[in-house]
C-alpha cells in the first residue's frame, strides 16, 4: 500500500477513535488524537491545559470571551481559542509532513491537510440508539445521561469543525468514504478503509 496520511472524523460513540486505533495498529503506523494536543502544546507558548480548553470546542459568543480574556481589544491578536486551533493545525500539518502514513483522529484535520494528495478523509457514524448503548458501556451511565453527552459533544464537534473549516461536519461530500459502524462493526470499517486505500 502506498504512503497515505489517515483523516477519521466521528460522531460522538460510534467508535471512530477505536477505528483509528485498530487502522494504525494493522498497517504498522502512527496514530494521534490527544496526542496531538501534547504536540500543539511543545510547538507552542501555550500550556497543553489551554489546548484541552479549546479542544473541539466551538468559539463561545461575545460576551463569554470577553469574560474569558480571549477577545481582540486594544489592538491585541486574535484570540486565545484561535491561536490554540491555529497552532493545533500547524501541528497536524507537521506531523503528516513528518510521516510518510499515519492515522489522526478528529480535529479538523481533514481541512488542515487538504492541500496533501496522499490523504484518505473518512466519517465514522452509527444509529444514535446505537451509540447511546455504546456510550453506556463505555462510560457505566443511563441511557438518558449518554443520550445527553451525545448531543453536547456532537454539537460541540459540529460548532467547532464548522467555525473553523469551509465545510459542514458530518456532510458526505467532505469526505472519500462515511461508514455506518453500527452496521458493519469497527473491524468491518477498517476492512472497508484498507480496501479504498488498495483501490486508490
Amino acid at each position: 500500500m502506498k504512503d497515505i496520511i489517515f483523516t477519521i472524523g466521528r460522531s460522538f460513540g460510534s467508535g471512530g477513535r477505536e477505528v483509528g486505533e485498530l487502522l494504525a495498529k494493522k498497517l504498522g503506523i502512527p496514530f494521534y488524537d490527544k496526542e496531538l494536543l501534547v504536540e500543539a502544546a511543545k510547538e507552542s507558548e501555550y500550556t497543553e491545559k489551554i489546548f484541552e480548553t479549546f479542544d473541539e470546542q466551538p468559539v463561545k459568543n461575545t460576551l463569554y470571551s470577553m469574560a474569558m480574556g480571549n477577545f481582540p481589544m486594544f489592538g491585541e491578536t486574535m484570540p486565545i481559542s484561535m491561536q490554540a486551533n491555529l497552532a493545533q493545525m500547524q501541528t497536524i500539518q507537521k506531523v503528516a509532513s513528518e510521516n510518510k502514513s499515519c492515522v489522526i483522529v478528529g480535529r479538523c484535520s481533514d481541512f488542515a491537510l487538504r492541500e496533501y494528495d496522499n490523504i484518505v478523509n473518512v466519517f465514522i457514524t452509527a444509529d444514535p440508539q446505537i451509540r447511546i448503548e455504546r456510550i453506556c458501556k463505555r462510560a457505566g451511565v443511563g441511557e438518558k445521561s449518554a443520550a445527553a453527552e451525545m448531543k453536547r459533544i456532537d454539537k460541540a464537534r459540529a460548532g467547532y469543525y464548522n467555525y473553523y473549516t469551509e465545510n459542514r461536519w458530518g456532510d458526505a461530500k467532505n469526505y472519500d468514504l462515511c461508514l455506518d459502524s453500527g452496521k458493519i462493526g469497527v473491524e468491518g470499517c477498517v476492512s472497508v478503509i484498507l480496501a479504498y486505500a488498495e483501490l486508490i
